[in-house]
């Protein structure tokens, strides 16, 4: 096969929300559920799903010629391991990844021009609200965006405890832990640790009825608040996971400012995020900067950003852990620490 001229590189992506938009549909109408069973045809599902026949087959002949699916010589459609990702109920499904980029954050990505003019948030312009609080206001909607956390970012954490000794110390609080994912990875790895889950209380209370902590319930404890007013204090490890990229400098510093307050001299803060290199090579982190424009209105940041970014926070960087993905262990201590 002869190599894609570089007009035709472009339009691959130019044509790149034709895709987004037709693995959404595929998983909101769980196809991929409906062919765990064996191979059907677009007849025999619309049996199962409520739509029109014709337009379904078209959706699944334009998806399995890019590995979504596969059609078979006698017209009917079998899973691949692409498709696979979409069910619901497989480890580390995709599905809540592709419904919550395809539904409200495939809209906010079509006001990308308003964040680049203005510097303001694509997010709250469409919804007219910001992101945390659009979650917020809904129930399904918080546990969509939860469950879609963990499918992108829950592949990480292994990756994070290769790296690094979280059972060094006693307790970890996990500040803006979500579903409680990794830290109750963290405590599984390290029997004698505990640890403490600190979030908004609409976020705890869903934890709270998360099933896949039992295991390590005993030593789990959760606590309500918000980061911008005060963190729980701990002798520690304090952990943070994509949070502070959701934010600008100065709501980082505050949420920086914060953990400062609440650590003591033998505490260690850890930032779990991309950390953008210099160069032109790909890297993920530079397109996850654009998503943090467009969504809450925060950045991905260089080493020598978050170096700066902490010192004005009363914090000294000490290292840059990285891992075998593009995720590093940004780790810092109290600026009147010596290390």
């Amino acid at each position: 096969m002869s190599e894609l001229t570089p007009a035709a590189e472009l339009m691959k992506l130019i044509n790149g929300f034709w895709m987004t938009q037709a693995v959404y549909v595929a998983a909101k109408l769980g196809i991929a559920e409906q062919l765990a069973g064996g191979a059907k045809s677009a007849a025999e599902l619309v049996e199962q799903i409520s739509v029109s026949e014709r337009p379904l087959h078209r959706l699944l002949r334009a998806l399995a010629s890019v590995g979504v699916f596969a059609e078979r010589q006698d017209g009917r459609f079998e899973l691949t391991p692409m498709a696979n990702s979409l069910r619901a109920d497989v480890p580390g499904s995709l599905k809540p990844m592709a419904l919550m980029r395809g539904e409200w954050q495939y809209g906010a990505w079509s006001k990308l021009l308003h964040c680049i003019t203005t510097g303001g948030s694509a997010f709250e312009k469409l919804f007219g609200q910001p992101m945390f609080d659009f979650l917020a206001t809904d129930p399904q909607r918080g546990a969509l965006f939860d469950a879609a956390m963990t499918s992108i970012h829950g592949r990480e954490t292994q990756l994070l405890l290769d790296v690094y000794d979280f059972g060094a110390g006693n307790l970890v609080i996990d500040i803006g832990g979500g579903n409680g994912s990794l830290l109750s990875a963290i405590l599984r790895k390290h029997s004698k640790l505990h640890g403490l889950l600190f979030d908004l209380p609409s976020v705890i209370e869903r934890a709270k009825s998360n099933d896949a902590l039992n295991d390590v319930r005993e030593r789990l404890a959760f606590q309500s608040g918000s980061f911008f007013e005060s963190v729980p204090a701990n002798d520690g490890i304090f952990l943070m996971r994509h949070i502070i990229h959701d934010w600008n400098d100065e709501q980082s510093t505050t949420i920086l400012k914060h953990c400062r307050s609440a650590m003591s001299v033998t505490s260690r803060l850890l930032i779990a995020e991309f950390v953008i290199p210099q160069g032109n090579e790909p890297f993920l982190g530079k397109w996850f900067d654009l998503a943090m424009l467009v969504g809450p209105g925060g950045q991905e940041r260089t080493a020598d950003e978050y170096s700066a970014l902490l010192a004005a926070s009363g914090l000294r960087m000490t290292r840059i852990v990285p891992t075998v993905s593009e995720i590093s262990l940004v780790e810092a201590v109290r600026d009147d620490v010596e290390t």
